[in-house]
């Protein structure tokens, strides 16, 4: 994933946020309950290497989606990292409770080291953190610190490696191989039911100030249809387009993401185009919960957003203009 595009989209919707707690509360939070014999365990990622000895009891999520992960295997962790948007991340639908004890702040577009030593955690989990080598040296100092694998760039390790990492890293292995499973068959059985998906390319797109710009196939977010059977364009990926470019959006569906800045939907030349003006659209605010979903692209919001967005994606592709895409609740 280029570092353009998640800087964009984070500020322009989605990923974590979080209010500071007190010492006590953090200390309440981190208890978890990992498998007999699981530790110690070594995890190699693309930085170093992260022995951890015992069963962790003071987790600091560092990445922009990590608290999810942590907590789809029912541990509460002692820091997060900071929201970059709009999405109200303490009312998020599919993870009722997650910041209550409240956990401590790391940063927001950088971690502060300083925080998260304050937080005195044994475990540092940061596979979508972004974080450098040279940071994830320093913060090796502080815990056992696990980012993204080696065979992935930063950003880049798709959700179900994510989570398989962050079970092994909590001595909760086959309790993530559950989810993961889950998971995958209910995008199986949307496969399924839904035949016309295979093959229909998908942009996934933002609207953030005055830029529009489209996700690459690497993208956790446009991951997300790829797995429900479509397609990504070639010509996805674009950091800027202009008006007179709009018609790298014109695929089979263009999902649209916007902060109401531009009004890319009012925009004449966008209105020529065939996937406006077939209804083929599906079009949602950055501080939407779709938006705060796809985001978040986690074991616990992908059903979520399953459950909302397979309706809308029918209606886009049923072939009809005059079948109005659905609202998402």
């Amino acid at each position: 994933m280029r570092i353009w595009s998640l800087c964009a989209v984070l500020a322009s919707a989605v990923v974590l946020a979080a209010c500071g707690g007190s010492d006590d509360d953090a200390s309440s939070a981190g208890t978890t309950t990992a498998a007999a014999g699981a530790f110690p365990v070594t995890i190699t990622d693309a930085y170093g290497t992260a022995k951890i000895e015992r069963p962790p009891t003071r987790v600091a999520a560092i990445g922009f989606n990590e608290q999810d992960f942590v907590l789809a295997l029912g541990v509460k962790p002692v820091a997060i990292r900071e929201s970059l948007g709009a999405f109200d991340y303490l009312h998020r639908k599919w993870a009722p409770g997650a910041n209550d004890p409240k956990p401590a702040l790391v940063g927001s577009s950088e971690v502060s080291l300083e925080k998260v030593a304050a937080a005195r955690p044994d475990l540092i989990l940061g596979v979508y953190s972004f974080v450098d080598e040279t940071t994830y040296g320093k913060l090796a100092k502080i815990a056992p610190t696990v980012v993204q694998p080696k065979d992935a760039p930063p950003g880049g390790a798709p959700w179900d490696q994510q989570m398989l990492l962050t079970g092994r890293a909590l001595g909760r292995e086959a309790q993530a191989k559950r989810i993961v499973a889950d998971v995958n068959a209910r995008f199986a059985t949307a496969r399924k039911e839904h035949p016309e998906f295979a093959g229909k390319e998908l942009t996934v797109a933002f609207e953030s100030g005055k830029s529009v710009f489209s996700l690459a196939d690497d993208d956790l977010r446009q991951r997300f249809f790829t797995d429900l059977g479509f397609e990504t364009p070639k010509d996805a990926g674009q950091e800027s387009i202009s008006s007179e470019r709009l018609d790298v959006l014109d695929h089979d569906v263009l999902v649209l993401i916007t902060d109401g800045t531009r009004k890319l939907s009012e925009d004449e030349l966008f209105r020529r185009l065939k996937v406006a003006k077939e209804g083929r659209v599906i079009q949602v605010t950055a501080d939407s919960d779709f938006a705060g979903a796809l985001g978040y692209n986690s074991p616990l919001s992908r059903p979520f957003l399953l459950d909302q967005v397979v309706p809308q994606l029918a209606a886009a592709v049923d072939g009809d203009p005059a079948t109005k895409v659905p609202v998402a609740q």
